[in-house]
């Protein structure tokens, strides 16, 4: 009996353990986080510098038409 006494309480420690981790490194799944995540997202997409002044194709002094 107290073999299984040992047992038991190895099994309980480790089975609080995988408990412990799994709760520790699981995702997030709330709306407001998967809302920060796509901000975060499109932070990095989006450019750092503003962009230069485009130059006109037309020539100057002429009207168009």
């Amino acid at each position: 009996m107290n073999n299984l006494l040992y047992l038991g309480i190895a099994l309980g420690l480790s089975l609080i353990g995988c408990l412990l981790l799994w709760m520790r490194h699981r995702r997030p799944r709330s709306m407001e986080h998967s809302m920060k995540e796509f901000s975060k997202e499109l932070g990095a997409l989006a450019p750092t510098d503003p962009p230069a002044p485009r130059q006109s194709l037309r020539p100057r002094g002429r009207s168009p038409g």
